[in-house]
């Protein structure tokens, strides 16, 4: 594909059919766009991190911000409701950290939960603001603080949070290599990043140290790292390559398409068919939503596997 824009209404036609996908197609992926059912919750592999878990994951961090969010701010009831549906649905990937302030929440509707079938991610904030402290404590002093917070003796996957910095291998080393020690140990299972710029994706490929990485992918360019999808897209299937866990977020622009239903369906579509995605999450805040997006993602899959 020479260039997005030069095909911008073929790009729109596609995503209408739900075969946008195929406009950047890479032969090495075109086995990876045939998923093993049509269950959003199948297990998939994070790249070479060892870990499995669902397709579909939860995102606790909608609105979220200083260790509030839109979990947190509700009533509570309501919350650990939509923690539980989740669960009984199918969903066993939480995705959380320390912006969030959902740690405590989920400890508590894990009580209902068997620990062993879930696969929890925290972050680590490093920028300034974000969380109430202006201190930023060693990572295995954070880490501690959240397994208390989470009531569990491990973290599958712990990350440097919203790294935007091309730099950032080299100002975060110390904490990499604390939690480079915590992974040996066997009190995290894996290691990565989530990133908030292109060219903090670009660092994260070129770093062995990255097992998982979130990335935020749409076709319509919305909260993304670059408004144009191709050259987000050419990062990540070269992040899948090398074979590092690939992690959607922002699916849906971080909200912002969430009453659009035909740009919810090209979306998942989409990020479904690029096949170097391992998994998405999605920051639901009803139970419906829940409901709604297996019944989506079903559509999807056996679209994805007839094509």
């Amino acid at each position: 594909m020479a260039g997005l824009n030069i095909h911008r209404r073929k790009f729109i036609g596609a995503l209408g059919l739900g075969t946008a996908h195929l406009l950047f197609s890479n032969p090495l992926y075109a086995e990876a766009t045939r998923f093993s059912s049509l269950d959003p919750f199948q297990k998939v592999s994070l790249g070479k991190s060892g870990i499995k878990t669902t397709l579909l994951g939860l995102g606790t961090g909608v609105h979220a911000t200083n260790r509030t969010s839109f979990l947190t701010r509700q009533d509570k009831a309501k919350s650990l409701e939509l923690l539980h549906h989740a669960y009984e649905k199918g969903i066993r990937y939480f995705d959380l950290a320390d912006t969030y302030g959902t740690h405590q929440m989920l400890a508590e509707a894990m009580q209902k939960m068997d620990r062993s079938e879930l696969t929890l991610t925290t972050k680590i904030w490093e920028r300034s603001g974000g969380i109430p402290e202006n201190e930023r404590p060693p990572a295995d002093v954070v880490v501690d603080r959240f397994r208390k917070e989470l009531n569990t003796d491990y973290i599958d996957l712990v990350q440097l949070h919203c790294m935007v910095d091309d730099d950032w291998t080299d100002s975060m080393k110390a904490q990499m290599d604390v939690l480079e020690n915590l992974k040996a140990k066997g009190i995290i299972r894996a290691h990565g990043v989530s990133v908030h710029s292109l060219s903090a994706m670009k660092a994260a490929l070129e770093s062995s140290w990255v097992d998982v990485i979130h990335v935020r992918i749409n076709p319509y360019g919305i909260a993304m790292d670059k408004p144009d999808p191709q050259e987000v897209v050419e990062v990540i299937h070269q992040l899948h390559q090398s074979g590092k866990g690939v992690i959607g977020m922002k699916l849906i622009g971080d909200g912002k398409l969430r009453d659009d239903s035909e740009k919810i369906d090209n979306a998942l579509a989409f990020v479904l068919g690029l096949g170097s995605v391992d998994m998405m999450i999605v920051g639901f805040e009803e139970k419906e939503q829940i409901d709604n997006y297996v019944g989506r993602m079903e559509r999807a899959l056996s679209k994805l596997n007839r094509s």
